[in-house]
């Protein structure tokens, strides 16, 4: 059974859009400002502090280019 926040695939995948975000060289702010939240949201689930649900996933993940579909497919099996 997933364990939520703390379940190690949730955490790898925040990690591949901090990942993503950074290799843009795109500010917890500007990412903010795509999908039309303020920064410390960014920054509450960057550090675990908050979790995203799927369609929050979804328009931070599209707000990156990233493909939803294709991290999640990617994620490493649950431990």
């Amino acid at each position: 059974m997933a364990r939520g926040i703390h379940d190690s695939r949730y955490r790898w995948v925040i990690e591949q859009l901090v990942e993503a975000r950074k290799q843009q060289a795109l500010t917890q702010q500007a990412v903010a400002d795509k999908i039309g939240k303020p920064q410390q949201y960014v920054s509450r689930y960057e550090t675990g502090e908050r979790r995203l649900d799927i369609f929050e996933f979804i328009d931070v993940a599209a707000a990156l280019d990233v493909d939803a579909l294709s991290l999640i497919r990617t994620a490493p099996e649950a431990n």
